[in-house]
């Protein structure tokens, strides 16, 4: 163009001269139009093994990163507590946008990694994880930094996205059918024809999602080809840049790049349940075991009550003060057994449990056969102990030890703060014990459920290997029984239901969000 503008002027013909210049220069901007319209495209077009290579390191930013945020108490909180406050909502969003704003700032900083750029994946999972607020809030969150460096169509997308998202998840009719999205479309087909064969439904949601993901990301496709630059799009240059119609391996390479999206958001909803499954075994565990230490804790023996009733009316006629007394104390006790939610209590309500346990004991076998020595350091009455840990210790000193003995004898407890961890002793100076009594299972307060045994089985159940129970016959008569416990900094976690405990199998979605 230009050298016919220089020969035209060289040859002074001014018909030509015109005629040609008008022809250049109609060219040169078309030229230039052309031009500033690749220059646009071409910042995201990369080679076909290039764009291949940056979807492979998509897949891994995308995993890593999930994998990442799970690990944090309260990401999991917000992530898998179906019933969220409306701030619970932002927060989700923050969570999940501000990292893959940094990968988007990343991306204008890196001119050669596209991979970090998460923009609409984490839009639609935002949206069909947290709702409409928490899809609309994140895609405008994590689209600032595009926002900034001129990509004006990037926020108005990944909002719409999430929004979208977040309306198809008030149309899932469980749960089950958003975590269970599986990335691989063979696998989703096969499940919904599995579904529909006995039963046909108009309506599939997870082929409506996977429908609303392509559709997405067609639509990210056409905004980028009418303005290139207002939005960033990896694209096939086979397609977009070859001959007319584009070649099989610029549709191939595309193909990649649409299902590299849907697989994203389908690899990230597969981390998110693999950890929602095992709080759901781990909520299960938890309540299994307050079953079992209920059971273990709230068992009466009849023989106690029968026995100890039987003293109080032997005492009504001729001492009916101490048969009121004992009276409170049963009642006191009582009240402890079927009322006590705590699996964990101060070592001094225990012993306060133990002395309206043995003020009973004396009354029934006399105050000059039964005696009872404390020695406790004040310093460990603080220490937090299972609950009904003593007793059965103490019922079994008295039965085994000191009630075949005619004289009677003295009940001993001792605790002490060793090296961070809690040691209480209970000595009797009885008959002692055979081998055989040393596993028996005494019928007191708990029954068969709270003996020597059971005592040590609720160690191990919350302490596992940590704890200790250790038993002495003593030469000459008398059985010291040792526990030595971990001091815990929050026992009651051992115990209490999580916070994050997912909405059971099968639950509607219609009114969760």
């Amino acid at each position: 163009m230009l050298h016919l503008f220089w020969v035209a002027v060289h040859r002074g013909d001014n018909c030509f001269f015109q005629e040609s210049a008008l022809a250049a220069a109609v060219r040169l901007r078309r030229g230039n139009y052309f031009f500033r319209s690749l220059l646009g495209k071409n910042h995201s077009m990369l080679e076909p093994r290039l764009i291949l290579v940056n979807l492979l390191i998509k897949l891994g930013v995308a995993a890593a990163l999930s994998s990442a945020l799970v690990r944090s108490k309260e990401f999991k909180r917000l992530l898998f507590h179906e019933h969220r406050a409306t701030r619970h909502k932002v927060y989700l969003a923050l969570w999940m946008a501000i990292p893959i704003a940094i990968g988007v700032w990343i991306r204008f900083n890196a001119k050669s990694f596209f991979a970090g750029d998460l923009s609409l994946e984490t839009a639609l999972l935002l949206g069909v994880i947290g709702g409409r607020l928490s899809g609309g809030v994140g895609g405008a969150l994590l689209s600032l930094p595009a926002a900034l460096h001129g990509e004006w169509a990037s926020m108005p997308l990944n909002v719409f996205a999430g929004i979208i998202a977040g309306q198809l998840r008030r149309f899932a009719p469980e749960q089950e059918d958003i975590w269970s999205f599986s990335p691989f479309i063979d696998l989703t087909l096969y499940r919904m024809i599995r579904r529909n064969l006995p039963r046909p439904r108009v309506f599939d949601w997870q082929v409506a999602f996977f429908v609303t993901i392509i559709g997405l990301r067609f639509l990210q496709t056409e905004i980028w080809h009418f303005w290139p630059n207002s939005i960033f799009s990896l694209e096939s240059p086979d397609l977009w840049m070859g001959r007319v119609g584009g070649t099989l391996n610029g549709y191939l390479v595309e193909s990649a790049i649409y299902l590299t999206v849907v697989m994203v958001v389908g690899t990230e909803l597969k981390i998110f349940n693999s950890v929602r499954i095992q709080i759901k075994l781990e909520e299960q565990e938890r309540l299994l075991l307050q079953a079992r230490m209920a059971a273990l804790q709230n068992q009466i023996n009849p023989h106690f009550l029968f026995n100890t009733l039987n003293s109080i009316s032997s005492l009504v006629r001729f001492d009916p003060d101490t048969a009121r007394e004992m009276i409170l104390k049963l009642a006191t006790i009582l009240r402890r057994l079927l009322h006590s939610t705590d699996s964990f209590v101060p070592l001094r309500e225990e012993v306060e449990f133990i002395d309206n346990y043995l003020d009973i004991e004396v009354v029934r076998f006399g105050r000059d056969k039964l005696k009872v020595v404390k020695d406790l350091d004040p310093a460990s009455l603080e220490a937090m102990v299972p609950s009904m840990l003593l007793q059965p210790l103490v019922e079994n000193c008295i039965k085994h030890g000191l009630a075949p003995k005619v004289e009677g004898g003295s009940i001993t407890l001792r605790s002490r703060l060793i090296k961070s961890r809690l040691v209480v002793e209970v000595e009797d100076d009885g008959i002692g014990m055979g081998a055989a009594q040393l596993l028996e299972q005494p019928d007191g307060l708990g029954g068969g459920g709270i003996g020597m045994a059971n005592v040590a089985e609720r160690l191990k159940v919350l302490y596992g290997d940590t704890a200790k129970m250790m038993i002495e016959n003593r030469e000459g008569g008398g059985t010291l029984i040792r526990l030595r416990l971990p001091i815990l900094p929050n026992p009651e976690e051992l115990m209490t239901t999580s916070a994050i405990a997912p909405v059971p199998f099968g639950k509607s979605l219609r009114k969760a969000e």
